[in-house]
C-alpha cells in the first residue's frame, strides 16, 4: 500500500484572505483540492504549479507568504 504525504500551496488576495490548495500524494499521482472553493484535479506533474494557477485564476490570491 503506497504512503500518504500532503503539502499545501497558500497565497492571500488583495483583500488579506488566504487560499490554500493541499496536495495529497499516493504513489506517482497527487490528488489537488481546494480548501476554499472544493476544486480538486489530480496531477502526475508539477501539482503545485497547477496549485499556484488555480488560486490565482479562481481567487486571484498572488501574494506569497514565504515572501
Amino acid at each position: 500500500m503506497p504512503s500518504m504525504t500532503t503539502s499545501k500551496v497558500s497565497r492571500w488576495d488583495q483583500h488579506g484572505r488566504e487560499h490554500v490548495v493541499h496536495v495529497r500524494k499516493s504513489g506517482p499521482r497527487r490528488q489537488l483540492t481546494c480548501a476554499t472553493c472544493g476544486w480538486r484535479k489530480g496531477a502526475q506533474f508539477l501539482p503545485w504549479l497547477k496549485a499556484e494557477e488555480h488560486l490565482t485564476e479562481a481567487h486571484q490570491a498572488t501574494v506569497d507568504p514565504a515572501s
